[in-house]
Formats: structure tokens, C-alpha cells, sequence
């Protein structure tokens, strides 16, 4: 049983993974939701690319979460303003980290399915797959911002318990 959930907790992280790589893709190139569906789940999930091996993904879940960004983003992109700094909107944020918070953010607000701790956790991991800076940082500071907006009785259930 419990490689079971270990298995499914590993593909989710895989698909939270494969997710910002397919929107940084999407942004640098232009493409449709359906045409990174398509290309990530033939040509990169799982796959080895250029030596680097990709993680296998819940599919899924992948598709969830890409086309509810796509399909949100006018919803999720206020909400991320709010909780980064004054000064620095989300359309100053380099393309990955936005990404990252976009993706973030989605889960909070439309994933009720996946604990808040869990999904900031998450992203901060991806964040360190990325980046060796601050930015994993931000990632926690703004995501957990997002949450406290958009989950706060769970939060405020989780530090009572």
C-alpha cells in the first residue's frame, strides 16, 4: 500500500515538474495548451532528453493542472501581483519562476484535493531544481502568501492541530 502512494506522491511531483517546464515552453514558444499536452507527454515525460532524464508523471494530473493555468490565468495572475513585493508584478519575473508560481498558485486556489503545505513544498522543490538562490525562497513567501489568501482555515486547522 504504501508504494502505492509513494509511487502516486512521485508521478505528481513529476507532473508538477513536467507542468512548469511545458508552460516556460509554451511562453518562449508560442504553443497551445493541446500541442504541450501532446509534445510533453510523447517526447518528454519519462523520457531521457539531451541526457537528462525526466520524470515519470501522473498524466492526469498533468493535464489538469496545464490547462486550469491556461484556463485560470486571468484569475491566478492577480493573486500572485498581491503577494510578490510592490514594484515586482508577476509580468517582471523571469519566465520559469513564473511558471512556478503560476502552477502554485493554481493548486492552492483550484486544487482544494491537495493539502496547501504540500503543494508549497512542492514548488519550492521544483524552484530548487531550477535555481541555486533566493528564488526557492520567493517561491515559499509568495505561495505561502497565495495560500493564507485563498486556504486560511486550513492553515489556521493545521497550526491548532
Amino acid at each position: 500500500m504504501t508504494n502505492d502512494r509513494e509511487t502516486k506522491i512521485k508521478e505528481r511531483s513529476g507532473a508538477r515538474l513536467a507542468v512548469v517546464q511545458a508552460l516556460y515552453d509554451m511562453e518562449i514558444s508560442g504553443k497551445g495548451v493541446l500541442d504541450a499536452l501532446a509534445e510533453f507527454e510523447v517526447f518528454w515525460i519519462g523520457q531521457e532528453v539531451d541526457g537528462v532524464a525526466h520524470p515519470p508523471a501522473e498524466t492526469a494530473f498533468f493535464r489538469d493542472l496545464l490547462r486550469g493555468i491556461v484556463e485560470e490565468q486571468r484569475t491566478i495572475d492577480p493573486q500572485i501581483d498581491k503577494a510578490l513585493t510592490q514594484g515586482w508584478p508577476l509580468k517582471r519575473i523571469e519566465a520559469v519562476l513564473r511558471a512556478i508560481l503560476r502552477a502554485g498558485a493554481y493548486e492552492l486556489m483550484f486544487r482544494h484535493d491537495v493539502p496547501a503545505r504540500a503543494a508549497i513544498s512542492e514548488y519550492v522543490d521544483v524552484a530548487h531544481s531550477f535555481y541555486a538562490g533566493d528564488e526557492p525562497g520567493l517561491v515559499n513567501a509568495v505561495l505561502d502568501k497565495v495560500a493564507r489568501g485563498t486556504r486560511s482555515d486550513e492553515l489556521a486547522g493545521a497550526k491548532r492541530g
